[in-house]
């Protein structure tokens, strides 16, 4: 065969790449990645590896701080925040090697080619000269931060969540003495929290009017109330329109309700979202169609507008998110080599915000509901309802249920409280299966857990929670 010749040629190596390649090897055949960068993609060098080590760290501070047992109380704490992001560090380099260098090493069928691709015009790819051939292409390149049009930015030092990877240059390895964070949505939640846990006085500049937009409002007030509490400062509404300075601070111009404000500090984070990793590669060149912000198109298959080419993870529509990456990265190489055909489904994809207290969501919230014309109703519940939250002094925080008004069909769950991002995967289970409230009331949960506060949750439609015995029967 010829060396150049492969069955599935992906574009990438993340979590995307990496479940193509694996199922395209799980079905016999030779796929190779291809990578100009780091091997493994946005998750483990620079999102969810670094962050969530980052984030365990500041509240395991955060705790001894604060130790929520009596009588125990934690006396000269210190905490060397420049070894911790050593340590953030060290943690990459490890998953990396565990889950993307020795399975790229190890798995028969995959082989890695370093170097940046591009897609040409007669569908193969080529990759700094070398030109490769497969019966399929698939494009998973992943994506990055979106950098805004802020006046004076081109002249001031800034970081995006890229400043996590371990590759980066040493000034992100030390903790800013305080930052401002330009973003309200989960990025700019989770790493402005653990920041402030780790000792950085912390500004988060949010041009919505409530923190992580397009969860429950309820989601966004509980957040404030506690990042507030925790001395974070807080500005909503608000959106930087000027910046200036220098490596040794930076200071901020943010617009509210027709006045301005500034805000200084030493770093600057824009948290603004991401966009796709689409320009570059010929996409056009070569026939297949993306939309106005590059992101590509294509069928509920994955099959792109250009034959025998396809598309999977944050380079779609798809909810940038690693297991749904991962989980269509797979389903396109089946498609693409095999005659399987399956179709994307995207109804159920539960999400998380890994704050303290976490967030999660699965389904569509009450707005959405009513915005599909959905009738529906709805019960807030507070976790001092449910005993596990009451015996950890873990009350603050919620669970919303929506339901079918007609059926009492789940619609949606959202859940901010203790381990709300490990209970959620209950929530989407039942509306994988079309369940209903009786259904989450009728199941025996295990006492006391946080996940008996879906039962609550159900029960509360019914009942008064408030006068439950222990077990919420």
């Amino acid at each position: 065969m010829n060396p150049s010749h492969f069955d599935l040629v992906v574009l990438g190596s993340g979590s995307t790449a990496f479940a193509a390649a694996l199922r395209a090897a799980a079905l016999g055949r030779r796929a190779v990645l291809t990578e100009a960068g780091t091997l493994g993609g946005t998750c483990v060098n620079r999102g969810c590896v670094p962050s969530k080590f980052l984030i365990a760290m500041a509240e395991e501070v955060h705790r001894l701080r604060h130790p929520q047992v009596p009588g125990v109380a934690v006396r000269g704490l210190e905490v060397d925040a420049d070894a911790i992001f050593r340590a953030k560090d060290d943690a990459i380099r490890r998953m990396r090697q565990k889950k993307y260098t020795s399975v790229a090493e190890g798995v028969e069928g995959i082989e890695v080619v370093r170097g940046r691709a591009r897609l040409a015009a007669n569908g193969t790819v080529e990759v700094d000269g070398l030109r490769l051939r497969g019966e399929a292409v698939l494009i998973a390149t992943g994506s990055r931060p979106y950098v805004p049009a802020i006046e004076g930015l081109e002249r001031v030092p800034f970081w995006t969540s890229d400043f996590l990877g371990e590759e980066e240059d040493e000034t992100t390895k030390r903790l800013p003495r305080a930052i401002v964070i330009v973003g309200g949505g989960y990025i700019a939640c989770e790493l402005g929290q653990a920041l402030s846990r780790l000792g950085s006085q912390v500004t988060l500049l949010a041009r919505s009017r409530e923190l992580l937009p397009g969860f429950e409002p309820e989601v966004g007030r509980t957040l404030l109330e506690r990042f507030r509490a925790e001395g974070l400062r807080v500005e909503l509404a608000s959106e930087a329109v000027a910046v200036r300075g220098d490596g040794n601070g930076v200071e901020v111009t943010a617009r509210r309700d027709g006045s301005t404000f500034e805000v200084r500090a030493e770093r600057l984070l824009l948290a603004v979202g991401r966009r796709p990793n689409t320009d570059g590669l010929g996409l056009e060149e070569a026939g297949v169609r993306t939309d106005g912000r590059g992101f590509v198109e294509t069928d509920d298959t994955l099959r792109t507008s250009r034959a025998g080419v396809w598309a999977a993870g944050d380079v779609t529509h798809a909810p940038m998110a690693t297991p749904v990456g991962a989980h269509e990265g797979a389903l396109a190489a089946e498609n693409a080599l095999t005659a399987a055909a399956r179709k994307v489904d995207r109804r159920v994809i539960p999400r998380a915000v890994f704050t303290d207290p976490p967030v999660a969501q699965v389904g569509w919230t009450e707005a959405q509901a009513r915005a599909h014309g959905l009738a529906c109703r709805c019960r807030v519940v507070p976790l001092e309802h449910v005993p596990r939250a009451g015996v950890l002094g873990k009350t603050a925080g919620f669970v919303k249920v929506v339901i079918e008004r007609s059926t009492e069909r789940l619609v949606g769950v959202t859940m901010v409280g203790e381990a709300a991002h490990e209970v959620i995967h209950e929530a989407a289970m039942a509306l994988r299966f079309g369940a209903r409230l009786a259904d989450l009331i009728e199941t025996i949960h295990v006492y006391p857990t946080m996940a008996e506060a879906l039962k609550v949750g159900a029960l509360a439609f019914h009942r008064d929670v408030s006068r439950l015995s222990c077990c919420a029967e």
